[in-house]
């Protein structure tokens, strides 16, 4: 299958399977569950359910059955944070993936509530389902979701971003921001997938680490040049929103044209981590250049 096929088939398949492990919309609390379904379904590219499967699919012999029940693990996660981050009192934002926010079609309570519903599901799904063929393997995989998602990953990423607007970051500060806020899910997302089915040897986990690091943070940076560089109805999101709202960007550090020199860099060296791999690694090279060429 070629990378464009696979791309559809996977982002179809946790499509599928989101919409089986989401509560239905006509159970009550109603609203509550409309609410997660309209964040959760319909929209992004899924990026992390990508990275899951072209992992674990090709590295671990994992089944796709497993792969599905991670990936759906990993974009719950995912989703409940941007309903977060767009609330009022963190980003404000009212537009998400072409459509309006969470609390803006809904309100700020039932918002909030589908953001902590969500992050539950997300655990009860890796609860319920062997992902890993070991109890230690998925003991592992629940524990590097719970790490990325805390206070040492996503959430704490978030509280500095907040803490950081209206003042000048460093690079080594920015890098520390992002490798919390973007990086760590798009990480777990990878190693998770190590730890799927037999699970990769600690040598290629290893190698998958240093590829995971570099492409989380290479996501950012291209977030950062689109922010600066696109337009509203392409991306989906309001743009020019990190400069209007006075945000550290790597744009704003660098400059543009740096900051693409700096995005090609890290593809670099997301391409050099894999090399050990050889071919078995091929679509996670063609995931870093899809990260890398994005335009929304």
């Amino acid at each position: 299958m070629n990378f464009p096929d696979w791309l559809t088939y996977i982002q179809q398949r946790t499509e599928t399977a989101l919409h089986a492990i989401l509560p239905a919309a006509n159970l009550a609390p109603t609203r509550l569950h409309e609410a997660m379904r309209y964040a959760v379904l319909d929209g992004g590219k899924r990026i992390r359910s990508l990275l899951v499967h072209g992992t674990g699919g090709f590295l671990t012999h994992a089944r796709p059955e497993q792969l599905d029940r991670a990936a759906c693990a990993v974009e719950l996660i995912h989703a409940y944070s941007l309903i977060h981050d767009d609330l009022p009192c963190m980003d404000d934002d009212k537009l998400r993936r072409g459509k309006p926010t969470v609390h803006v079609e809904y309100d700020e309570a039932t918002a909030l509530l589908a953001g902590d519903a969500l992050q539950s599901l997300a655990f009860h799904a890796l609860t319920e389902y062997q992902v890993s063929t070991t109890a230690s393997g998925q003991v592992a995989i629940i524990q590097l979701l719970a790490q990325a998602a805390g206070s040492h990953g996503m959430v704490g990423g978030q509280a500095i971003d907040i803490a950081s607007t209206g003042h000048e970051l460093t690079r080594e500060e920015l890098e520390f921001m992002h490798v919390r806020k973007t990086g760590a899910l798009i990480r777990a997302a990878v190693l998770i997938g190590a730890r799927a089915g037999e699970g990769a040897s600690e040598d290629r986990r290893r190698r998958l680490d240093l590829y995971a690091k570099r492409i989380g943070l290479l996501y950012q940076v291209v977030d950062d040049i689109l922010d600066a560089a696109s337009d509203t109805a392409t991306l989906g999101k309001t743009a020019g929103k990190d400069a209007s709202h006075d945000k550290p960007t790597y744009v704003s550090l660098m400059g543009l044209p740096d900051a693409r020199r700096f995005a090609e860099e890290l593809l670099s060296e997301a391409h050099d981590a894999l090399t050990p791999l050889g071919e078995r690694a091929n679509r996670l090279r063609e995931l870093a250049d899809f990260i890398a060429r994005r335009t929304s």
